[in-house]
């Protein structure tokens, strides 16, 4: 019964039908692409924020009360999005989203891996873990399917976050029938001191380390990056679905939700092939390290293509090239995530990841309004300028160190 609510909670959170319109949502709302880099850069200050707090309150008064919080934050931040068009109100709605991101991430892991313990299955983690990631990616996939149906039948696009209303409160109804065992300790007898002090422990470890913080600087520019950049596929594909000769007899809207939920469709099963296959790329090319390394290579050469495809108008290349860094980014994730473990000690693995979760924040939060300005400035074509002049450094750094062991090889 469990691993079908553990399961349902993923499929229901990943219908997230506003994401493949998101900035065209936000365009429809009359704002510019600089007045969406605020946006998203505020949602990223507040995240941040609220990152550490979070756990705390998940330790204090329970898991599945730190779940149903954190949905009815979502909802709230659905409802102002959908309902107002005000740039002072679509504020409050990032900040009621990011409380809600806050709350979530992390939690629901911990309550699968606490059911695991009871259970006395502890060996069964990456097996039951990875089933219940694959019903999150087909939610990924039908939220696609459904979003586009909706768009097609003459919706606005800020419509469909009123409609992400729906599976989320059916998810608090899911969270409603978790066995109360789940929600952990409750820790009663945590000190803040005691908090406090593992957290700087964690902190100085991250920062002297020198493999560790090269790994966390490394997240910083990748995840970072691709954070803010990957948005952006969506007008693209409007341009792309407007210029079709193959949907000229559809409405405007309907050609766009037409080819924005095929496109989305293959990106989310190809993403779902990738995050499986991290392991193989490691062990095609030997370790995690020189499977970071190839992948920052062919990251940048996408990126520099993606900026050759907006600069001369080839939306076909660019579509594929955005499809193409979505499936990098997933063979890169699993990869980094072993890195860290790799240098980190299983005590302060948790709060190394937070770190890490950090880092990319920071970096989203600043490049969201710069990219945001160089689109409103020059175009679309200022995604992939600053995405490649971030990338190429650590791709170049990488093949010479690639070059540098081939010199040294015996």
């Amino acid at each position: 019964m469990m691993m079908f609510r553990f399961s349902l909670y993923g499929f229901l959170k990943n219908q997230t039908y506003f994401e493949p319109f998101l900035i065209l949502a936000f365009l429809e709302k009359d704002l510019s692409f600089f007045q969406i880099g605020i946006l998203i850069g505020f949602r990223e200050v507040c995240i941040n924020i609220f990152e550490i707090p979070s756990g705390a309150v998940a330790d204090l008064y329970g898991r599945r009360r730190s779940m149903i919080f954190s949905f009815l934050a979502y909802i709230a931040s659905f409802l102002v999005f959908g309902l107002s068009a005000s740039f002072a109100a679509l504020f409050l709605a990032m900040f009621a989203f990011a409380l809600g991101d806050s709350f979530r991430t992390g939690t629901h892991k911990a309550m699968i891996f606490e059911w695991l313990r009871i259970q006395g299955r502890e060996s069964e983690r990456t097996r039951v873990y990875g089933f219940t990631r694959s019903w999150s990616k087909i939610g990924s996939a039908v939220s696609v399917v459904i979003a586009s149906a909706f768009i097609f039948t003459g919706a606005r696009y800020s419509d469909i976050f009123l409609l992400a209303v729906i599976p989320y409160a059916l998810n608090i109804v899911n969270f409603m029938g978790y066995p109360t065992e789940l929600e952990g300790s409750r820790a009663a007898d945590t000190k803040i001191p005691g908090v406090w002090g593992h957290l700087k422990d964690s902190m100085r470890m991250a920062f002297t380390d020198k493999p560790l913080r090269g790994i966390l600087v490394e997240s910083m520019s990748y995840e970072g990056t691709y954070k803010v950049a990957k948005d952006y596929i969506q007008p693209v594909i409007q341009q792309a679905a407007l210029g079709l000769a193959l949907l000229a007899t559809w409405q405007q809207n309907q050609r766009v939700a037409i080819l924005m939920g095929a496109v989305y469709f293959v990106l989310h099963l190809l993403s779902s092939f990738a995050s499986r296959g991290g392991h193989r790329l490691v062990a095609s090319t030997g370790s995690e390290e020189a499977a970071a390394k190839s992948l920052w290579g062919a990251t940048a050469l996408v990126y520099a293509t993606l900026a050759w495809g907006l600069w001369t108008g080839w939306l076909s290349v660019v579509i594929a090239g955005f499809v193409a860094l979505a499936v990098l980014q997933n063979f890169w994730r699993p990869v980094l995530i072993s890195r860290i473990d790799a240098h980190s000690t299983p005590e302060a693995g948790a709060t190394i990841l937070s770190v890490e979760t950090q880092a990319k924040s920071i970096l989203a939060m600043v490049l969201a309004p710069l990219i945001g300005l160089c689109v409103d400035a020059f175009g679309l074509v200022g995604v992939g300028v600053v995405a490649t002049l971030l990338t190429l450094p650590f791709a170049l750094t990488s093949l010479g160190g690639t070059r540098e062991r081939a010199v040294h090889q015996p």
